[in-house]
């Protein structure tokens, strides 16, 4: 397999270009222009060439967004055309709904910046990963050429794809099944230390418990107040679980938190809270044997802080490698560095650029 080409071929089909999409952008065009998604794209879309509304059937809190009415798919005209500007999570399933719901004009964000000739920007997880394999293509042949699976070796192809095309047919084969995360045949689960690093409510560990009840030890790592509050009570009925209301990082300090970004709070240079954080090393004595970590982007800090862990113990890792360009690359360094024998998977969660999951076992 020749990456390089497989790049070239992915960029090459962007090329063609959409009437559709070009009808869109047209200012004199008299088209009902609505849009999926509330996000940096859409804005850029509206700020472009003005769209009449924002499809919402589940997170309708508003009814404006940056001044752009948000509307159910029931409200919009059946004749209007649709920007599907879904990245993230489900951009297939978005078409699909559309298209069951009777519209038969949706176009995708990636067909509108191809048709404005570079007057739309592409989104920060394209730009970004391009860049990343302009400068480090040689690291992501290796990663490629020694993952554990045909499944593993697919995931990894698809999902560059689409990180560098934004083209949602790329992820057609996917689902959104986060509830499976982490919880996959290979990792061999039974008598487990499981640390969970970013523990958000409690969800992943109750779903551990429950898959693995013979499990030895629950360790679960949250910062946010709210946060460690319901994941107490959500997991009140579950025995041996250590609560430990910190955030897991490379040394012992205060970090900024955004608190009310619910599962995606993250640690940032200024955010809503002040949080402390500490080494797992420093945290844990004892030998773990499972280390999952999603940390919104805190995952190299992270696992810096968990070296003599990692290196003493080998314990099997699930680490999230979606939210920077170069994170799987780092992060599969780092883990490899140790010189253990570790079989490497990849697996996905979503149908877009999010929940890319590594695995260590």
């Amino acid at each position: 397999m020749n990456l390089q080409d497989v790049l070239d071929q992915t960029l090459s089909r962007l090329d063609r270009r959409s009437k559709l999409a070009q009808r869109f952008l047209e200012s004199s065009s008299h088209l009902k222009r609505f849009a999926i998604g509330r996000n940096e794209d859409t804005l850029q879309l509206h700020r472009h060439i003005g769209i009449d509304g924002i499809i919402d059937d589940y997170g309708i809190d508003t009814d404006t967004w940056h001044g752009i009415p948000i509307m159910r798919t029931s409200e919009v005209p059946i004749d209007a055309v649709i920007a599907n500007c879904s990245t993230s999570i489900s951009p297939i399933a978005v078409r699909n709904h559309l298209q069951n719901s009777g519209f038969r004009s949706v176009v995708s964000l990636h067909e509108l910046i191809v048709a404005s000739n570079g007057t739309l920007s592409w989104p920060v997880f394209v730009s970004a990963q391009r860049k990343e394999m302009r400068e480090h293509l040689d690291a992501w042949v290796d990663i490629y050429d020694t993952l554990a699976d045909d499944v593993s070796r697919t995931t990894f192809l698809d999902v560059l794809r689409f990180r560098i095309s934004a083209d949602p047919d790329y992820m057609k084969a996917y689902e959104v099944r986060v509830e499976e995360q982490y919880f996959e045949d290979f990792m061999g689960f039974s008598h487990e230390v499981f640390v969970d690093a970013g523990g958000f409510d409690g969800d992943t560990s109750e779903a551990f418990a429950i898959r693995y009840p013979g499990y030895k030890k629950i360790l679960l790592f949250e910062p946010s107040n709210a946060n460690m509050s319901a994941a107490r009570q959500r997991l009140s009925g579950f025995r041996d679980i250590d609560f430990h209301d910190v955030g897991l990082s490379d040394t012992k300090t205060t970090l900024h938190f955004d608190e009310n970004a619910g599962s995606a709070a993250s640690v940032k240079t200024s955010g809503t809270a002040v949080i402390a954080v500490d080494t797992l090393d420093a945290l844990v004595e004892e030998p773990v044997t499972f280390i999952k970590m999603d940390l919104e982007g805190w995952e190299c800090r992270a696992l810096e802080g968990a070296r003599r862990h990692i290196a003493e113990e080998r314990p099997k890792l699930a680490i999230a490698i979606y939210h920077d360009a170069a994170d799987a690359r780092r992060i599969y360094d780092y883990i490899l560095g140790f010189g253990h024998d570790y079989k490497v998977f990849l697996r996905h969660y979503t149908q877009g650029w999010s929940e890319t999951i590594m695995f260590f076992v």
